[in-house]
């Protein structure tokens, strides 16, 4: 039996592009965190270093779509250089404020400049999708994407907060830095898989594909799936403090993110025949049902077991998911349906900590896994009402 995985790296350069994706990645899961743990050590407190990273998640996530709509209009190569530079340099003078003790503002203004990051995750699916456009290799390489996108969030943060404690403050959000420049250079460096600019068929300025009722329901879906993520290590940190192992929380989100990658992996080997908008109401059914046991939990090894169980359906939901958006968006604004979607994500991670560490503190860390249930419910709600768009052929832009 043939490794599907192999299979998808015989394609000349998917090599070269996949693993420096994967590097200029890097800083989605390190930036973040490193914000925090570099002003959280400089100042002192966490009110400042999470307002700062706030602001560079929050801007990122509406500055991403932007970004990407310019690049389906004018190519890769032409808007991630100049947006790259903008990010690098503001990340320095981050660094910079941070180390000289600048005025509050000037980090806020710097963390801002920084959100013109481009979403790496959109740009490497959209050079798979020209690879293998309407080939059933494709869904073996999202499900390397959406693996990728595990390993990211799994070492990229330890990697951060580790190199600003272990060295200095500013370390993670430096060679974060260093990792977006590199992997940035050697992506746009390789011309020959960037996807080619497709004009409309009106010859008319594109319109956004958020506009697309196909892109709302897959992207309303997963915000809540994003909040899933965040409740959960929320709710995790607190539940593993009351059963009096606070060391155990970050093993335990480990394993959930185990969960994930190990099933993603083995879902993207198989070549499934159910329509993909079948495939993802129920693998938002499976997230649901995986979801309950969490409620159980009451100790540390049976929290693991839970973690793990309800971890096994989210590769599952965002190989159909980014599948969808291929299938139903029209060429010239892929690469801009898909950061929408990663948008959705970023933005339900912000809402589920918020949502989940008010109900902890107000109703205690287990009550934090029924914020869980409730958005898993809302996900696959959304889809289940929108399984007829989801089935039909490709839109256009009208």
């Amino acid at each position: 039996m043939s490794n599907p995985y192999r299979e998808i790296f015989r394609a000349p350069g998917t090599k070269g592009f996949a693993a420096a994706g994967f590097v200029a990645r890097l800083p989605i899961a390190m930036a973040p965190i490193g914000i925090v743990t570099m002003l959280s050590q400089t100042e002192g407190g966490y009110w400042l270093a999470g307002a700062v990273a706030g602001v560079f998640t929050l801007t990122n996530a509406i500055a991403a779509p932007q970004i990407s709509r310019l690049v389906d209009r004018h190519g890769q190569s032409r808007l991630l250089v100049p947006t790259t530079i903008i990010a690098v340099l503001a990340f320095a003078a981050l660094m910079l404020a941070t180390r000289l003790n600048w005025p509050s503002w000037t980090l806020f203004a710097a963390a801002f400049v920084a959100a013109t990051m481009p979403s790496m995750p959109a740009m490497v699916r959209a050079r798979w999708t020209e690879v293998f456009r309407d080939k059933p290799e494709l869904n073996t390489a999202f499900a390397f994407e959406s693996a990728a996108d595990e390993l990211v969030y799994i070492a990229g943060a330890s990697l951060s907060v580790g190199l600003s404690v272990g060295l200095f403050p500013e370390a993670g959000v430096l060679v974060s830095t260093l990792f977006l420049a590199a992997g940035m250079t050697a992506f746009v460096l390789q011309r020959a898989t960037e996807p080619k600019v497709t004009a409309n068929e009106t010859g008319a300025p594109h319109r956004s594909a958020i506009r697309l009722p196909a892109v709302q329901i897959v992207t309303a879906a997963l915000v809540f799936v994003g909040a899933i993520f965040a409740t959960a290590e929320v709710s995790t940190v607190a539940l593993t403090k009351d059963l009096g192992q606070p060391g155990a929380a970050s093993l335990v989100i480990g394993v959930y993110a185990i969960g994930s990658f190990v099933v993603g992996l083995i879902v993207g080997a198989l070549n499934l025949r159910a329509p993909l908008h079948r495939q993802l109401l129920v693998a938002l059914a499976v997230l649901l049902v995986t979801t309950l046991p969490l409620l159980l939990a009451g100790s540390v090894p049976a929290l693991a077991a839970a973690i793990f169980l309800s971890g096994v359906a989210i590769s599952p939901t965002f190989i159909t998911a980014f599948g969808l958006v291929e299938r139903r968006v029209p060429p010239e604004v892929l690469t801009e349906g898909v950061t929408w979607v990663m948008t959705g994500i970023g933005i339900g991670m912000a809402l589920g900590a918020f949502v989940a560490g008010w109900v902890v503190d107000t109703f205690g860390a287990r009550s934090g896994f029924w914020v869980s249930i409730v958005m898993a419910s809302a996900a696959l709600a959304i889809v289940a009402l929108g399984q007829r768009i989801l089935g039909e052929g490709r839109e256009r832009l009208a």
